[in-house]
């Protein structure tokens, strides 16, 4: 049956108007973005077997332009419009935080950290430079390959904070393999950076750990 012959409140798009977009599973949400399914298939039956293919949604937004296209339903056209889609998300929370609610919205702050670290294939060191008043600065991945205390450079970092003018920093930095839980590199790293920073008197408020899951040093008495 065609979801035009659905009733109103099970369809994706009305259910979105009138519940909003939470309201959703991942497969409605999936098929409001494909728009059509295929001979046989509803856009939302089509959304169920993409995401059954690719493991779920996550492993579906993560997937390269080939892994993407060879899947039926979906091309390079579908591609460019969810890569869009992604790039817009990241650029409108970096918009929010601009604004200066970094400290004041922590939630905030880490969904915009994992939405800029989370994806990449292998570990990201990066920070979020903020004024004295905690509103951002700037963000920089100073960093890339295996984090750990020979690939992170403490004078780097300070030199960076203090091209900014920053008066504090988040640290954050990614785990490839989902598995969020800090390592003993990870403290020992932390506390390398927060000693150099302290010598110029710039403040190490956090240092966040994106995987499956985010953890913070700082709620775990780490920073």
């Amino acid at each position: 049956m065609p979801i035009t012959d659905w009733p109103a409140q099970e369809r994706p798009r009305e259910k979105l108007l009138n519940r909003g977009p939470q309201a959703l599973s991942d497969a409605e949400l999936l098929a409001i973005f494909l728009r059509t399914g295929v001979a046989g298939r509803t856009a939302v039956d089509l959304a169920r077997d993409l995401l059954t293919r690719f493991g779920g949604l996550r492993p579906l937004l993560q997937a390269d332009v080939k892994a993407f296209c060879d899947a039926r339903g979906l091309g390079t056209a579908k591609y460019a419009q969810l890569q869009a889609v992604l790039e817009m998300g990241r650029r409108h929370l970096s918009e929010q935080l601009k604004r200066g609610d970094a400290i004041t919205s922590p939630d905030h702050t880490r969904h915009y950290l994992a939405a800029r670290l989370r994806d990449h294939p292998f570990e990201v060191f990066a920070c979020l430079f903020l004024d004295n008043r905690h509103r951002v600065l700037a963000f920089e991945e100073l960093f890339r390959g295996t984090i750990d205390g020979a690939s992170v450079h403490p004078r780097e970092v300070v030199r960076r904070a203090l091209h900014h003018n920053a008066a504090a920093l988040i640290l954050a930095h990614n785990h490839p393999s989902g598995v969020a839980e800090p390592s003993a590199s990870d403290e020992a790293i932390t506390r390398r950076l927060k000693e150099a920073l302290a010598l110029v008197d710039i403040r190490v408020l956090d240092h966040i750990i994106v995987g499956d899951e985010l953890i913070s040093l700082a709620e775990r008495g780490m920073v």
